[in-house]
């Protein structure tokens, strides 16, 4: 199979679909990768390292999209190459739909197969290919809020670890995920309190078990909810519902009460995210106010570490890639279960129950827009 990697398009986004290594894999396997130019020089990949793996490269993301069978990413395809799609083509790559409307209806005119990271599942019921992302994301929210609480960024002044004679800050954590846990382990590091709300008593269980008394857990009701974003000067917002729009569990009301200079890092933005005040930003222009809080809402967060986010997410995509390569799409989704639980449209259908609730479009079952197919 041919195998395209196009460079990514999307604000201050230097991940790239596969590295070196990965291509080297498929092209043992006999299969072609085409790399568009210039796709991973940011992180000190040059196209030298790509031709030494097998991969051929080629001047435009055209080219990728003109010739490819299988288009691999990173973030969700931009309406310019939505239009670069075609029918038999497949993409796989994150999607988000659930906020993304525009990309889902433009993913179904072009008639691909669309199959998201963020919806792939695996047989102990996790997420495997937004696990290592959500770890990275979880990561930075704390880097970037401890950043935001300075004054210079509108923050409060206040230093997470505080120092002899003056209290830490309090960190809020809303969701006990891959994310959240990532979150907590980094803020326990810098010394601050932190506290853990979830709606899964077992997973609090786990994560008392595993932090102890450096971590608070607290079972998310909207009156806990309220009671600890109130008075948090970080609060991270880590839920999750796979392929759906994230809860709104901070109210606007409950922004208009928090202390003024505080920060709200919404790691689930991606989503459509936690926070009524939420709205997408972008690595050029990270945060905005509202009511004096300051919000954090980058839509690709891992983008700024991307060489540690790149081989972390191949690590993940690998064995997929080779899959949909070696049996074909349609072979592969069909086989594998799990796989198929990432399928989110098929030629012209939406497939996936959850994305197609929140887009506001009918859904068919994946296995039959497969024989349909």
């Amino acid at each position: 199979m041919r195998i395209g990697v196009p460079k990514e398009i999307k604000n201050h986004e230097y991940r790239v679909g596969m590295t070196p290594g990965s291509v080297r894999e498929a092209t043992l396997r006999g299969h072609e990768v085409l790399v568009e130019k210039d796709a991973a020089m940011r992180q000190g990949i040059s196209d030298a390292d790509y031709v030494k793996a097998g991969a051929t490269i080629v001047d435009t993301a055209a080219d990728v999209f003109a010739s490819a069978d299988l288009i691999v990413k990173v973030k969700e395809p931009q309406l310019a190459e939505c239009k670069m799609l075609r029918p038999g083509q497949t993409l796989f790559t994150y999607l988000h739909l659930a906020a993304d409307p525009k990309q889902a209806k433009a993913l179904l005119k072009s008639g691909a197969t669309a199959i998201a990271y963020e919806t792939v599942t695996s047989a102990r019921g996790g997420l495997p290919l937004l696990a290592p992302m959500s770890e990275v994301a979880g990561r930075m929210a704390v880097q970037a809020g401890a950043h935001c609480l300075e004054m210079e960024q509108g923050g409060r002044g206040t230093l997470l670890g505080g120092v002899a004679g003056v209290a830490a800050a309090k960190v809020t954590v809303l969701g006990g995920g891959v994310a959240g846990i990532n979150a907590a382990r980094m803020a326990i590091g810098l010394e601050a309190r932190v506290t853990v709300l979830d709606i899964d008593v077992a997973r609090l269980y786990a994560i008392d078990q595993q932090f102890g008394a450096s971590v608070d857990t607290v079972f998310s009701t909207r009156a806990s909810v309220e009671e600890h974003v109130l008075t948090s000067d970080l609060v991270i917002g880590a839920v999750l519902v796979p392929g759906a729009a994230a809860p709104k569990l901070v109210t606007r009301e409950m922004v208009a009460q928090m202390p003024r200079g505080s920060v709200i890092v919404d790691i689930a933005i991606d989503q459509g995210g936690c926070t009524e005040t939420s709205k997408p930003t972008t690595h050029a222009a990270p945060t905005y106010v509202v009511d004096g809080v300051v919000h954090y809402c980058v839509t690709n967060m891992p983008g700024a570490v991307a060489r540690t986010s790149t081989f972390a997410l191949n690590n993940a995509t690998l064995p997929f890639i080779l899959a949909l390569a070696g049996k074909g799409a349609a072979q592969a989704l069909t086989d594998d279960p799990h796989l198929r639980a990432g399928l989110n449209i098929h030629e012209g259908r939406v497939v996936h129950q959850s994305v197609a609730e929140a887009v506001g479009t009918p859904y068919t079952d994946p296995l039959e827009a497969l024989r349909l197919g």
